[in-house]
């Protein structure tokens, strides 16, 4: 599994395209601040994201699906749970699929076996089937919201 230490800086400057989002890096063996599933992965607490070293690229890359997926309301109070409906998650695992494409080191096929590996569930058994298959309402959704282009690349906007 890929972890944050795998491509620090390029999470980093990925994540800093989300304005006003900023990565914090945790020292290893510190609790992780924000985090709903506790230590290694990746904590939400206003507009700072935790990471730690060994926090798996896909906790990363999904705590900062939820950020930008979150309405401004929701966001300006985020504490640990980023909340949303299911169709929100949706949105969130698209996206973070989406974001993924944009690092060098990882793209989309690994962290499919990443997300597969960790235990996301999707009705079609795998991350891989889910985003090929079964992923259209996600993509509407985040198309409604202005969050990818036609194209399906990040917008580098936040939910309103």
């Amino acid at each position: 599994m890929l972890r944050y230490r795998d491509c620090r800086q390029e999470i980093d400057a990925l994540l800093c395209r989300f304005k006003p989002l900023r990565p914090i890096q945790v020292a290893l063996g510190e609790r992780i601040p924000g985090s709903f599933w506790g230590a290694p992965e990746a904590g939400l607490i206003g507009s700072a994201i935790y990471l730690r070293d060994d926090t798996p690229v896909h906790s990363a890359l999904h705590e900062a699906g939820h950020f930008v997926c979150m309405d401004a309301a929701r966001r300006a109070v985020l504490h640990t749970d980023a909340g949303g409906d299911d169709a929100e998650e949706d949105a969130v695992c698209y996206l973070q699929v989406l974001m993924a494409e944009q690092l060098s080191v990882v793209g989309m096929r690994r962290l499919f076996a990443d997300m597969d590996a960790w235990g996301y569930s999707f009705r079609l058994g795998s991350t891989a089937a889910w985003f090929e298959q079964d992923a259209d309402e996600a993509r509407e959704w985040l198309l409604r919201h202005q969050l990818i282009d036609a194209e399906g690349c990040p917008t580098w906007r936040l939910r309103c």
